[in-house]
C-alpha cells in the first residue's frame, strides 16, 4: 500500500465532475461517461447547475451541495468561472482538483492572471492543483478515468506523464492493441500547480509503477525536477522524449562556451546526471515501452545479430555503432561449436550470417549458442522470407530459447504477409519485434543504457586527495567590485585572479600602459613574451588583431605594442583600450591546447564544457557538457566524451598528458560556480596541459547581478555539497572532531563505520541481523541529495586518516514539511555528547529547510536512545502497528 499524500489523487474515495453533461459530443460528457464504465467504486457526484440529471446520475448544483465529503473536484468549466469554483472546493474542503478547462495562460496576459487566481486560491486553502488545460488523469488500477479520451487503458506497470494530451491519447491509442498495460496516465497541462516532480516522487514510491515514461516541452521548477528525477531513476527505469530539441530562439553567448552549447545539450547534461535515458522520437519511446511491458533487462550493451540475410546484419551492425551499442565478440569455444553446427559459408563472424535457406533449427543452433557465450548480453534475430523460408516455425524456435535463458531476445521479422502470424506470436510470448533493424537495435540501446546508468550509479569514488582551500572571499570582492563599477565583463587580469583565487594555475600577466611600461615587464619576465589587448569591449581578441606571440627582443616589444592598438582602434574604433597585458610566453612543446568553459541555461543554471581549445573550437565543436557539480568520476567521463581524449594519451613523441592536472582544474571550476552564483560565463582558451602540468594562458568571465535569496544555491539544478555546514567541535576530554555532511568519498569510512558496530547497536539501528552494508545501501548512504535529506556524521583525525564516530541523518517527506531520522554512534564513543551535538546540528539544518516536523522508530529495548530523543524534547508513544516499537515526534 502507496502511503504517500498524493494516494488520495489516485485513488480518491470520492470524486465530484464540475461541469458534467449529458451530451457526448462535450468534454464533460465524455468524461463522465469515462467514469460511469471505468469500474469506479467510490462516489461520483455530477455537478450542473442547469440539470436535475446528468447520464441518469442525480445532480447537484454546486460542490457546496454535495452532503459528503469530497477528495477529487474535476472541473470543465469556462475559464473565467475556474477561480470561484476553487474557492468553493476549498471551502468545502476538498484535497485536489483536477481543472480540464483551457483558456489560461496559453491566450495571454488576461488568461494568465486567471491562472494565477486559481494558484492562488488552490494555495490557500492547502488544495493541491493539476492542469489547467490537460487531458486528466487515468488510473486502470483503482477505476479513475476522468480524462475526455475515447475508452480507458489496461491496468500494468507502465506510468506516463505527459504535458500534452494529445500525446496521452496517442500512446493510449498504441497500448491498446499492443497488449500494454499502465499504473498511471497524467496529463499535467500548464503545471501550474503540481509539476513533474510531486508527481515522479509519487511514482517512485507506487508499487504498481515499474517503469515510468516521461513526455517533456519544458521545465519550470527544476531543482524539484532534477531532484525527484535522480531519486526515481535510482529505483525504476526512466525513459523522456523532449519536444523542441533545436531551440529556434536561442542565441549564442559572447564567449566560446556560449557559442558551443545549445540548450538541447544541457537537457542531455541534465539527464546523465539523473541516470535516466532520453530517446529522440514517440516511436522510439513506444518501443522502450514496449520492451519495458515485457520485463525486458539486459546486463550490458553487448548485442550478437543473427540473421539469414547479409543486408540486414550490416543495416543493424551500422545502426549499433551509431548508438554506442558493442557488437559481441564470441568467444572461441562459440566458434568452435558454431563451425560444427553451421554451413561452412556462415559469416564466421558477428553478426553471424546463417546464409538464406536457413532452417528452424539453424536459427535455433545459432542463437542458443550466442545466448550460452559469456561475453554477449543480448540477441537480435533478423528474418527475412525467402523462397525456402519458415518463418512461423523460426519464431517458435526463439520463443522457446527465450524461456530457456535469461538474456534478452529482440526478434525483426521483415516483411508483412509472410510473417504477421509470427508477429502475434511474439506478441503472445511478450517478446519484442520490429519490422526493420533499427529501432530493433534503438530499443536494446535504451534499455542498456538505463541498466549502465544504474551501475554508474553504484560506482564509489575514492578518496579525496590534499584539498587547498580556495579563497572565496577574495574572488567574491573582485566581483562586488566589478560590479560596483557596474562592469559586468571582467578584464583578463580580474579573470586570471579568481581563477588564482581557486587555485587554478594561471600564465603570469602584467598589465602595461605603455611601450616601455611594456618592455621593462618584458625584461622582468624575460623573452619570449606574448602580448594582447586589455579592452573590456573586446571577447575575442585575435579576431581584432589583438595578440601577438613569442615576442624575443625589445625592439619586438614596443613595435607590438603600437601594432595591437592601431589595429584594435581600425576594427573597433568604439572599444576602450585599457593598456597591453604582457605575460610570459608559455613555452610546452608537448602541450595540449584545451578549453575550459562556463555559460548559463536559463533553466538549469550554470553548465560546464571542455573539449579542444585554441582559435578553432567553435569550428571543430569537439565538447563535452555536464552540470555541476562534480567529482572525479564524473570529470573522467567528460573529458572521455571529448575526441581531444584521444590526444590526451602519448602518440608519436609526446609524453601523456598530466590528466590529474587537467581534472584538478575541471573540479576547480566546478567548486568555482557553486561558489560564485555571480558568474555567466566563463572561457579558459587556452588551457594548455602536458606531461608537467595545466596552465591557464587566457581567461575571460562575466558576472551579472544577483538576486537576493535565502539559499546559496538557488542558482543551481543539483544541490552541491553544503561545505557550509562543516564545523569543528571538541569532546570535554580535548579530543578535536569534525561534524560535516557525508559525500559519496566517504563509502570506505561508513562501511568501516557499520562494521565496526556491535551486534546489538547495528539491530538498534537496522532493526534486522545486518552485518555489514551492501554495495547499493552503501551508494544510498553516502550519495544524497543535499536539497531534499541532509547526513551529518562526526570524523576524527588520526594519521591523516579520518575515522567516523557516529552519524544522523533525516530525508524529507514529499510534501516537504516533516522528515524521518535516525542516528547511531559507535559503541566506544558513546555517551560523549556526541548524538546529542550531532542531532541538534540536524535539527538546524531542518529548520533552514523549513521542515516542520522531525519523527522516527525506536525499539522499545532501545533504553538509551529513548533517554537521549526525551531530552532533545520528542515526544515518546507506542506505535499502532508494532508493540515493540516506539513512534517519536518533535516539533521543530
Amino acid at each position: 500500500m502507496n502511503t504517500h499524500y498524493l494516494s488520495l489523487l489516485f485513488s480518491p474515495r470520492s470524486v465530484a465532475v464540475i461541469g458534467a453533461s449529458s451530451r457526448m459530443d462535450s468534454v464533460g460528457g465524455v468524461v463522465f461517461r469515462n467514469m460511469l464504465e471505468s469500474g469506479y467504486q467510490g462516489k461520483l457526484y455530477a455537478v450542473n447547475p442547469n440539470h436535475a440529471e446528468i447520464q441518469g446520475v442525480s445532480a447537484y448544483a454546486g460542490i457546496e451541495s454535495i452532503p459528503e465529503p469530497v477528495d477529487l473536484a474535476v472541473i470543465i468549466t469556462r475559464a473565467a468561472t475556474v477561480p470561484d469554483i476553487i474557492e468553493s472546493c476549498g471551502k468545502r474542503g476538498v484535497r485536489f482538483a483536477l481543472v480540464l478547462s483551457a483558456g489560461f495562460r496559453e491566450t495571454g496576459p488576461q488568461g494568465a492572471a486567471l491562472e494565477q487566481a486559481v494558484v492562488e486560491n488552490a494555495r490557500r486553502y492547502g488544495m493541491r492543483l493539476i492542469g489547467p488545460n490537460c487531458l486528466g488523469i487515468l488510473c486502470p488500477w483503482s477505476g479513475l478515468n476522468v480524462t475526455f479520451s475515447n475508452g480507458g487503458a489496461k491496468s500494468g506497470g507502465l506510468a506516463l506523464i505527459s504535458q500534452s494530451g494529445a500525446f496521452c491519447t496517442a500512446i493510449m491509442d498504441w497500448a491498446k492493441p499492443n497488449d500494454v498495460g499502465f499504473s498511471n496516465i497524467i496529463s499535467m497541462g500548464s503545471a501550474a500547480g503540481m509539476d513533474f516532480g510531486e508527481i515522479l516522487d509519487y511514482l517512485a514510491s507506487d508499487p504498481r509503477t515499474h517503469s515510468i515514461l516521461l513526455y517533456i516541452e519544458g521545465i519550470q521548477r527544476v531543482r524539484s525536477f532534477m531532484s525527484a528525477l535522480r531519486a526515481a531513476a535510482r529505483i525504476k527505469p526512466i525513459f523522456i522524449v523532449k519536444a523542441g530539441r533545436h531551440t529556434a530562439g536561442s542565441k549564442a553567448a559572447f564567449s566560446h562556451t556560449g557559442a558551443l552549447v545549445g540548450s538541447d545539450d544541457v537537457f542531455d547534461a541534465a539527464l546523465q546526471r539523473a541516470g535516466v535515458v532520453r530517446v529522440d522520437t514517440i516511436v522510439q519511446l513506444f518501443s522502450a515501452a514496449q520492451a519495458l511491458s515485457t520485463h525486458f533487462r539486459p546486463g550490458g550493451n553487448r548485442l550478437a545479430i543473427v540473421t539469414n540475410g547479409g543486408g540486414p546484419g550490416v543495416m543493424a551492425a551500422d545502426r549499433a555503432a551509431d548508438l554506442g551499442v558493442t557488437l559481441a565478440a564470441l568467444s572461441a569455444e562459440s566458434l568452435a561449436q558454431l563451425n560444427a553446427l553451421l554451413p561452412a559459408t556462415w559469416s564466421h563472424s558477428n553478426p553471424l550470417d546463417i546464409i538464406g535457406d536457413a532452417t528452424a533449427e539453424r536459427y535455433r543452433h545459432a542463437v542458443a549458442q550466442c545466448l550460452q557465450d559469456d561475453g554477449v548480453d543480448g540477441v537480435l534475430v533478423i528474418l527475412t522470407p525467402q523462397a525456402m523460408t519458415q518463418p512461423l516455425e523460426v519464431a517458435h524456435a526463439v520463443i522457446e530459447l527465450a524461456t530457456q535463458f535469461d538474456k534478452p531476445l529482440i526478434a525483426c521479422w521483415m516483411g508483412e504477409v509472410q510473417v504477421a502470424a509470427c508477429r502475434q506470436a511474439f506478441d503472445q510470448a511478450k517478446i519484442p519485434n520490429f519490422r526493420t533493424p533499427e529501432p530493433a537495435v534503438e530499443v536494446f540501446s535504451f534499455i542498456s543504457a538505463y541498466y549502465q546508468n544504474q551501475k554508474l550509479l553504484l560506482q564509489t569514488p575514492g578518496p579525496i586527495a590534499d584539498h587547498c582551500v580556495p579563497d572565496e572571499e577574495g574572488a567574491r570582492l573582485l566581483i562586488e567590485g566589478a560590479l560596483a563599477e557596474h562592469r559586468k565583463i571582467l578584464s583578463e587580469m580580474e579573470s586570471k585572479a579568481i581563477l588564482a583565487a581557486f587555485r587554478i594555475p594561471i600564465a603570469k600577466a602584467v598589465v602595461a600602459r605603455s611601450p616601455n611600461e611594456a618592455l621593462l615587464i618584458a625584461e622582468e619576465f624575460g623573452f619570449p613574451v606574448a602580448m594582447k589587448i586589455n579592452s573590456p569591449d573586446i571577447t575575442h581578441k585575435s579576431d581584432c588583431g589583438g595578440i601577438r606571440l613569442n615576442l624575443g627582443n625589445a625592439q619586438a616589444v614596443r613595435s607590438a605594442y603600437h601594432d595591437i592598438v592601431q589595429s584594435v582602434q581600425k576594427k573597433n574604433p568604439g572599444a576602450r583600450i585599457d593598456g597591453i597585458v604582457v605575460e610570459p610566453m608559455v613555452v610546452k612543446p608537448n602541450g595540449r591546447e584545451l578549453m575550459v568553459g562556463v555559460t548559463t541555461d536559463a533553466v538549469f543554471g550554470p553548465v560546464i564544457t571542455f573539449g579542444a581549445g585554441g582559435v578553432l573550437v567553435e569550428v571543430l565543436g569537439d565538447r563535452a557538457v555536464a552540470l555541476p557539480p562534480l567529482n572525479g568520476f564524473l570529470v573522467k567521463d567528460m573529458i572521455q566524451r571529448t575526441r581531444i581524449a584521444r590526444l590526451l594519451g602519448a602518440f608519436r613523441h609526446m609524453p601523456p598528458a598530466d590528466r590529474a592536472a587537467l581534472e584538478s582544474v575541471l573540479l576547480r571550476v566546478s567548486e568555482m560556480v557553486c561558489a560564485l552564483p555571480w558568474i555567466k560565463e566563463m572561457d579558459i582558451n587556452p588551457l594548455i596541459v602536458d606531461e608537467h602540468g595545466a596552465c591557464a594562458v587566457d581567461a575571460r568571465i562575466v558576472v551579472d547581478y544577483l538576486q537576493p535569496s535565502a539559499d546559496r544555491y538557488a542558482h543551481m539544478a543539483i544541490h552541491p555539497y553544503p561545505t557550509h555546514l562543516i564545523t569543528h567541535w571538541q569532546l570535554p576530554d580535548g579530543t578535536n572532531l569534525t561534524i560535516r555532511p557525508i559525500r559519496p568519498e566517504d563509502a570506505g569510512i561508513e562501511q568501516a563505520f557499520v562494521r565496526g558496530l556491535s551486534a546489538e547497536s547495528k539491530y538498534f539501528r537496522f532493526m534486522d541481523a545486518l552485518q555489514e552494508l551492501s554495495q547499493s545501501m552503501l551508494v544510498r548512504f553516502t550519495q544524497i541529495d543535499y536539497d531534499r535529506e541532509m547526513a551529518l556524521i562526526a570524523v576524527l583525525e588520526r594519521d591523516g586518516q579520518e575515522q567516523e564516530l557516529g552519524v544522523c541523518r533525516y530525508v524529507a517527506s514529499a510534501d516537504g514539511q516533516s522528515c524521518e531520522f535516525a542516528l547511531v554512534v559507535a559503541d566506544e564513543w558513546q555517551n560523549k555528547g556526541i548524538g546529542n551535538k550531532l542531532m541538534n546540528c540536524l535539527f538546524d539544518n531542518a529548520r533552514a529547510k523549513g521542515i516542520k516536523i522531525m519523527e522516527g522508530e525506536v525499539l522499545a529495548a532501545n533504553q538509551p536512545m529513548l533517554e537521549l530523543v526525551r531530552r532533545l524534547g520528542f515526544t515518546v508513544s507506542a506505535s499502532q502497528d508494532d508493540v515493540a516499537v516506539k513512534k517519536i515526534v518533535k516539533q521543530l
